[in-house]
């Protein structure tokens, strides 16, 4: 780990104000497998399905994705600290830049703006290369980033967060991939749509349960706070091993054994489950949280590979 990524990770270290640190801690960058593996996976059915590739719209549909967490992800931040919820309780998740000040809420959100901006005109090209559906997915997408902590009724404070996890980093990023480079979606496509939504959702699964006391103060309810810890744990079981139960299927339906690739990676998500099921209370749950990002990227890696592979070689 570098020493940047110890300094923002840790709430305890001090960030100076308006440094490249403090918007780190604000755009959050090891949560940027959660974008970037279901357009990986979308990109590389929709190849392996219709044998031709656009680079430049892959290109593009990437940096839409990265953007919306981005969005997501500074959205969260000072949301989270317009509502005072970080002065009350006692957190102990990853560190907010507003919250601390070491960034101001009014320069966070211009950035929001900007972000949106920068998203939106990706998305404008996109949808007069590829038509109308682009502009729907593009506009649900910025809304549930902007309506994740935003807005009178955040979803975070709901217990639909994993939910809408698992639809926009899951469903529609990697359908919508497939689509935008494709024209259409592949029934293969749809399965690793909802295993790649899982285990991004499981990531939140995580957040959620390490706040849980914290949330219940603060008046978020979530899943968690809402059914109970062991609901969430088993919540959290089902999204973490459910995208492996799904692999046969989508290997039968690409009628290829190449996609069972990702099982390799079924013991390490065993070992996370059970170093989740044994955590105790705190900071301990944020290295979990990081393993789980990167499952989901190598996951969705080998996911891709396999898909490749199969349309190479075959069988």
């Amino acid at each position: 780990m570098s020493p940047l990524s110890s300094r923002v990770d840790d709430p305890r270290r001090a960030v100076r104000h308006g440094s490249l640190a403090a918007w780190l801690v604000a755009i959050r960058p090891r949560s940027l497998p959660v974008a970037i593996s279901p357009v990986l996976v979308g990109a590389a059915f929709g190849w392996a399905r219709a044998g031709e590739f656009d680079l430049i719209a892959a290109a593009l549909v990437l940096a839409a994705s990265l953007l919306m967490q981005v969005v997501t992800n500074m959205q969260n931040d000072v949301g989270y600290t317009a509502r005072g919820a970080e002065r009350h309780g006692t957190r102990t998740g990853l560190p907010r830049a507003t919250a601390h000040g070491w960034l101001q809420s009014r320069h966070v959100r211009a950035a929001i703006v900007a972000v949106s901006v920068l998203a939106a005109a990706i998305g404008v090209w996109l949808f007069l290369q590829r038509g109308w559906p682009v502009l729907a997915i593009g506009v649900a997408s910025l809304l549930a980033a902007l309506a994740y902590m935003g807005g009178p009724r955040p979803i975070a404070y709901t217990p639909f967060g994993e939910l809408t996890v698992f639809v926009f980093f899951g469903l529609v990023a990697v359908m919508g991939t497939d689509w935008v480079l494709t024209g259409e979606v592949g029934a293969a496509s749809a399965l690793a749509a909802a295993a790649l939504g899982g285990l991004a959702g499981a990531a939140l699964a995580i957040n959620n349960h390490r706040d849980i006391v914290h949330d219940r103060q603060v008046g978020r309810r979530t899943f968690a706070v809402t059914f109970g810890e062991r609901a969430s744990q088993r919540l959290f079981t089902v999204l973490l091993l459910g995208p492996f139960a799904l692999l046969p299927a989508i290997a039968a339906t690409m009628a290829s054994a190449w996609l069972l690739l990702p099982v390799v990676l079924l013991p390490a998500a065993g070992t996370l489950r059970r170093d989740f099921l044994r955590c105790p209370p705190g900071v301990a749950f944020n290295g979990l949280l990081f393993r789980c990002f990167l499952l989901q990227l190598v996951f969705a890696a080998l996911l891709a590979v396999g898909a490749v592979l199969a349309r190479v070689g075959g069988s």
